[in-house]
């Protein structure tokens, strides 16, 4: 008799959950699949809209060839703005859904501000990234492209984010440094660059004769057809700058187009090898060198 009674009981319960089951299906297709599918919709429309301006700021910023900062600022801002974006419209998406399946946005919204202060304490240089990052983009400090000096690593911007910039130095290497820890920047890419060389030359060399042979060789290359375009200022020989020991040093000052240094200097010491050894003038030597002549064994020792 106790079983009896019981299974009439259980089927009630299972008739009620498969009632209910039935009833909150019925709900989700009418309500909460139209709600997926037009988030889904719109989210869409946003990432391709997305996608057209991004790819429209780079072709732009292909197409500025003689204004590479300009250039530069565009790639920066096409990749900040595509990130951005895709978190607004992946937290669009993840809103939707919850409220799509029932659960309740006021509660969800309180908990989720609860649980970010207390991430927030434990995650503050994640903040302190994307303020220094914000600062950097207003300020213009530098861009994708320039060739930067900072936390004490040189290198190309290849990325720059909200959190963190990447670089890449002469050897491939890549450097990811986190935004909060730039106190400093040195932007070689910004207007121009000062190639400077440092000439050693003996002390017996008349100073007159050596800056004369520095500055003619330095105007040459000026004119040279391969560097007029890139040297955008007379060079400047500033004259005799440091004596140490028979070494005289002079200095060569030639101001470039940005990140155009290295070649600059290169060819400049290129033509000053061939200038001093064409002229017979000899460079320097920071030590004092006695050279004793070595005694002849064959020679007669002189009689007292």
């Amino acid at each position: 008799m106790q079983l009896s009674g019981k299974i009439p009981q259980d089927e009630h319960t299972l008739r009620a959950l498969e009632q209910g089951w039935h009833t909150d299906l019925i709900t989700f297709l009418q309500h909460g699949l139209p709600k997926i599918v037009v988030a889904l919709a719109i989210a869409f429309l946003l990432q391709r809209l997305t996608l057209f301006f991004v790819k429209r700021m780079k072709r732009r910023a292909d197409r500025l060839v003689g204004n590479a900062q300009r250039a530069a600022q565009l790639r920066t801002a096409a990749g900040i703005i595509r990130a951005c974006a895709y978190c607004f419209i992946l937290a669009y998406v993840a809103m939707q859904l919850l409220g799509a399946i029932g659960v309740p946005l006021g509660t969800f919204i309180a908990s989720a501000g609860v649980i970010g202060l207390g991430i927030s304490f434990g995650a503050q240089s994640i903040f302190k990234d994307m303020l220094n990052g914000i600062f950097i983009l207003i300020e213009d400090q530098y861009n994708v492209g320039d060739t930067v000096k900072i936390a004490g690593l040189q290198g190309t911007v290849e990325d720059l984010t909200l959190r963190c910039t990447t670089l890449r130095d002469g050897d491939g290497t890549v450097y990811i440094v986190p935004n909060s820890q730039i106190a400093t920047v040195s932007n070689l890419s910004r207007d121009f660059s000062v190639a400077t060389l440092t000439v050693g030359v003996d002390a017996g060399v008349d100073p007159d004769r050596v800056i004369a042979v520095l500055t003619t060789l330095s105007h040459g290359l000026r004119e040279d057809e391969a560097f007029k375009q890139v040297i955008i200022g007379d060079p400047n020989v500033l004259g005799v700058d440091k004596i140490n020991g028979r070494e005289v040093n002079y200095v060569v000052n030639v101001r470039v187009r940005a990140n155009q240094r290295d070649g600059v200097l290169r060819e400049l010491r290129r033509r000053v090898l061939q200038s001093f050894k064409h002229e017979k003038i000899p460079f320097g030597t920071t030590t004092s060198t006695l050279i004793m002549p070595r005694a002849d064994p064959t020679a007669t020792p002189p009689h007292s």
